[in-house]
C-alpha cells in the first residue's frame, strides 16, 4: 500500500492545523513587526487619504489639532505653577494634546512632514499638492492655537501663579537666538516624524500610545520647540501684555519672525531631511512593487511632479494593515 497524499489532502491538513488553535500551520514563521518596506507601504496608503482630502476637511482637522495643542500648553503652565517649576513633574502631562492628535487622527503640521513627503518622493503626488496640503494644515493649526490662546487669556482660565508660569514659559523662546531655535526645532521635528514612522510600524494601540507619550515628553525635557506650541505661546504673551499682565516688550512681527519662523523651519527640516529622506532611502527599490497590481505602475512625469496638482488613488497602491500582514506571511513561508 502506497503512502501518498494528494494536493487536496495537503490543503485540508493545513486548514485543520490552522483551525485547531488559530495559529498558522506547522513550519510557518509568525512575525510580530512590519519590515521597513511594509511600513513604507502603510505610510503611502495613509498619505493618499490625506492629500486627496478636501480643503474643508483638512482645515478643520488642523483646527482640532491646534485646539489640542492648547491643552498641552495649559497643562504645562498649570503643572509648572503647582510643582514650583519642577523639571520633571511639570512636564508629565505635556504630551496629552499630542496623544489626542496622533491617536485621534487629527492633522498636525509636523506630523504631516512624513506621509505626504513620502508620497511626493515616490512621484505619486506633485510638489504643489504637497505645499497646498502643508499650507491648509498649518493654517488650521494656527487658527486653533490662536482660538485657544484667546480663551486661556481673556477667559480667565489661568489665574494667580499659573499666569506667571504661562508668561515665563511663553517668553522663554524670545531669549533664544535664531540658530539655536532652529536646531532645537529640528530635533523636535525628528522626534515627531519618528513617532509617525514608529506608529505605522506598531501593531496595537497600546504600543502606539506609549511611543507617543514618551516621544513628546522628550520635547520639554530636552528644551525643544514645536511650531504650533510656539505660535500659541506668542499669541498668549501678546494677549497677556494687552491685559497688563506682562510688562515686557513683545510684538506680533517680532514673535513670528524671531520665534515662530526658525521653529517652523527647524521642524520642517528635521522631519523631512532627518527622518523622511533617511527612511525613504533605507527601504528597498521594491518597496511598492508587490502592491502595484492591475497595471498601476505610472508615476508623475517631471513637469507633472513639479508644476501639476495631481494626486489620488489612481496613482497610489492602497494597502491596509490586514493586506500588508497577508503579503508578509505569504512572502516569508
Amino acid at each position: 500500500m502506497t503512502d501518498s497524499t494528494s494536493p487536496d489532502d495537503d490543503s485540508m491538513r493545513e486548514v485543520v492545523e490552522r483551525s485547531r488553535s488559530g495559529a498558522p500551520a506547522v513550519g510557518e514563521a509568525v512575525r510580530d513587526r512590519f519590515s521597513s518596506d511594509e511600513v513604507f507601504q502603510r505610510i503611502i496608503a495613509a498619505a493618499d487619504e490625506e492629500v486627496t482630502s478636501g480643503s474643508r476637511e483638512l482645515f478643520f482637522s488642523g483646527l482640532a489639532a491646534g485646539l489640542a495643542i492648547t491643552i498641552t500648553f495649559m497643562l504645562y503652565a498649570s503643572l509648572t505653577a503647582s510643582t514650583d517649576g519642577h523639571p520633571i513633574l511639570s512636564v508629565l502631562l505635556y504630551p496629552l494634546g499630542f496623544v489626542y492628535i496622533i491617536i485621534g487622527g487629527y492633522q498636525l503640521y509636523t506630523e504631516n512632514t512624513l506621509p505626504p513627503v513620502a508620497l511626493t518622493l515616490e512621484r505619486l503626488a506633485s510638489l504643489p499638492t504637497l505645499l497646498r496640503h502643508w499650507s491648509i494644515v498649518l493654517a488650521g493649526n494656527f487658527t486653533g492655537g490662536a482660538f485657544g490662546a484667546v480663551v486661556l487669556s481673556y477667559g480667565g482660565v489661568f489665574t494667580g501663579e499659573t499666569v506667571d508660569a504661562a508668561i515665563y514659559i511663553s517668553s522663554g523662546g524670545f531669549e533664544v537666538g535664531f540658530w539655536p531655535l532652529f536646531f532645537k526645532a529640528a530635533m523636535a521635528g525628528l522626534i515627531v516624524a519618528g513617532v509617525v514612522w514608529v506608529g505605522f510600524a506598531s501593531t496595537n494601540s497600546v504600543t502606539r500610545l506609549l511611543v507617543v507619550y514618551l516621544a513628546f515628553l522628550a520635547i520639554p525635557l530636552g528644551d525643544l520647540y514645536h511650531v504650533v506650541v510656539s505660535f500659541t505661546e506668542v499669541l498668549y504673551l501678546l494677549f497677556a501684555a494687552d491685559l497688563g499682565l506682562y510688562a515686557g516688550e513683545v510684538s506680533l512681527y517680532g514673535g513670528i519672525v524671531g520665534f515662530v519662523l526658525p521653529v517652523l523651519l527647524g521642524n520642517t527640516i528635521g522631519g523631512v531631511v532627518l527622518v523622511t529622506l533617511v527612511n525613504y532611502f533605507q527601504t528597498s527599490e521594491e518597496r511598492l512593487e508587490e502592491a502595484r497590481f492591475e497595471g498601476m505602475t505610472r508615476r508623475l512625469t517631471v513637469p507633472e511632479w513639479t508644476l501639476g496638482r495631481a494626486a489620488g488613488r489612481s496613482y497610489v497602491p492602497i494597502l491596509d494593515a490586514t493586506e500588508a500582514t497577508l503579503f508578509a506571511n505569504e512572502g516569508h513561508r
